[in-house]
């Protein structure tokens, strides 16, 4: 790329592939890889933990910290709280995105574990509405605030922190991990309700018990700072910032306004994608165990049971899909989940409205293949859409953005539609339209499966395969020319340079 670009700032690691030799190949260390996808997913599990906590748990928390009152609307007080907290994700993403493209992806991520334990553990402490009134409600709000505001970074930076540790060949299965996590995060949360519900009486479960899984994220977190600090910053962070060392140059810095104006495309498609993946999951893991209760009136536990082993099955397709979307391709995958939800979302509706336990469950894990499909595909196309020097701030933006409008307000807009319209179809309208939405966006999407991370340079396992890689005519890159310019970059190494 010419030195006077005036984007460069924007794009990271560049050469044609004509000029690319095996010492400039990244070769993985395998057992940091492995370490490096265990640390974020145990992250990513804490969090999730306290999310999934937090909806299983909705029908209780309504109870303790808001006035005796109609359970439905206790529900919806207890989800505007749940909802309150993505509206300052954003503004996290808006804060940690861009200190983990100048500092390294690795401190950030350190930081965000301690305030998310500590948002976590405070939920714990705080006393019930009965105590100290209209100050439990707020001191919820609070925790939930700065939940939220550690979370901005964590996805992003957890994705990308997988994604440019991972070789080409295999990131799309090493990032499902990032999402097995997630499942499991979900699991051990509902596990714990499961658990607590049935061995407690109501009256204990309400008076002291439900505060036992948000105590239990003070140990984890402790855990996931352990093992973030052992870690070392990502291979394709630290050939963009050898580079920069090389010419001299400070590293930059680019501002919101130049973000928006080099990748607003990719910006939209991130939206659009993170819209349909995580409506689908809020739908399925955080409200349909109230819906069974509330709406159904189902017996809670019963509800949380059905849920649990929902996710149980979808934990090995996470990996299965990862495995296949390295194969097939990711849009393969992607495209496939929002075609399923558009034709089966309301068949998967009415058989869970049906009572019998058995096609309750059938409609419940058709959701659940629907969404192991994004779990797998998601943690490895939404990294590989953005260039190196902005990937971590453009993806918790974009991210958490559409979280905020999309995903987080799930559970709150559908139960007030549900209880406003007396529709049990309003879930399956609802993943209908982000469905909708999320298929056209992938279309726009180029393939990025066994390519290198954009303004990376590629990833391999060992110095055998660099050399069959520059032997070979596999494209080095993903765009043909970058984002606001004519500069060519794709470039296969048996090509003349355009």
């Amino acid at each position: 790329m010419p030195p006077h670009h005036p984007y460069r700032s924007h794009f990271g690691w560049f050469k044609r592939a004509r000029q690319v030799q095996v010492d400039d190949i990244t070769i993985v260390d395998q057992p940091m890889v492995r370490r490096a996808v265990g640390a974020a997913a145990l992250g990513n599990a804490m969090e999730w933990f306290d999310f999934g906590v937090y909806g299983y748990i909705a029908v209780t928390l309504g109870k303790v910290f808001f006035p005796d009152g109609n359970p439905a609307a206790q529900l919806l007080a207890t989800f505007a709280t749940f909802a309150v907290a993505f509206l300052v994700r954003p503004i996290g993403g808006a804060v940690f995105g861009p200190l983990g493209d100048r500092y390294g992806r690795q401190k950030v991520l350190a930081a965000t574990m301690i305030m998310m334990a500590a948002g976590t553990f405070s939920i714990g402490l705080i006393p019930s509405y009965e105590r100290i009134g209209i100050w439990a409600p707020v001191l919820l709000l609070l925790a939930r605030l700065v939940q939220g505001f550690s979370t901005g970074g964590e996805y992003g930076g957890a994705a990308t922190f997988i994604a440019e540790y991972a070789p080409d060949r295999k990131r799309g299965m090493l990032g499902s991990w990032l999402e097995f996590g997630t499942l499991g995060g979900y699991i051990a949360g509902a596990g714990v309700v499961t658990l607590l519900t049935t061995v407690l009486s109501p009256a204990d479960m309400l008076a002291w018990g439900w505060r036992v899984p948000f105590l239990i994220a003070g140990p984890l977190g402790l855990l996931g700072l352990y093992m973030r600090l052992k870690l070392e910053e990502t291979p394709a962070f630290q050939a963009y910032a050898d580079e920069l060392d090389k010419r001299e140059r400070e590293k930059p810095t680019s501002g919101l306004r130049d973000l928006v104006t080099v990748h607003w495309r990719q910006l939209l498609k991130c939206v659009g994608l993170v819209m349909v993946f995580n409506v689908t999951d809020y739908m399925l893991l955080t409200y349909m165990p109230s819906y069974l209760s509330v709406t159904l009136g189902y017996p809670e536990a019963k509800g949380l049971l059905l849920i649990l082993v929902v996710m149980a099955a979808m934990m090995p397709l996470n990996i299965v899909g990862g495995y296949l979307s390295d194969r097939l391709g990711r849009r393969p995958m992607i495209i496939g989940a929002c075609v399923a939800l558009l034709v089966l979302s309301v068949p998967c509706m009415l058989l869970v409205d049906s009572g019998s336990e058995l096609w309750v469950f059938a409609g419940l894990m058709i959701m659940g293949v629907a969404l192991a499909c994004f779990t797998s595909s998601m943690p490895s196309t939404l990294p590989a859409l953005f260039y190196t020097p902005v990937r971590y701030s453009a993806l918790s933006i974009a991210f958490n953005v559409s979280v905020s409008l999309f995903g987080g307000t799930t559970p709150l807009v559908t139960a007030w539609l549900v209880q406003r319209t007396g529709d049990h179809l309003v879930p399956a309208y609802y993943l209908m339209v982000a469905a909708a939405i999320g298929l056209i966006t992938m279309l726009f999407v180029r393939e990025t499966a066994g390519r290198p991370l954009r303004g990376s340079p590629p990833s391999v396992t060992s110095r055998s395969e660099a050399r069959a890689l520059l032997a070979g005519d596999a494209p080095m890159t993903v765009d043909s020319v970058l984002p606001g310019s004519d500069v060519p970059i794709a470039v296969t190494p048996k090509q003349e340079p355009a």
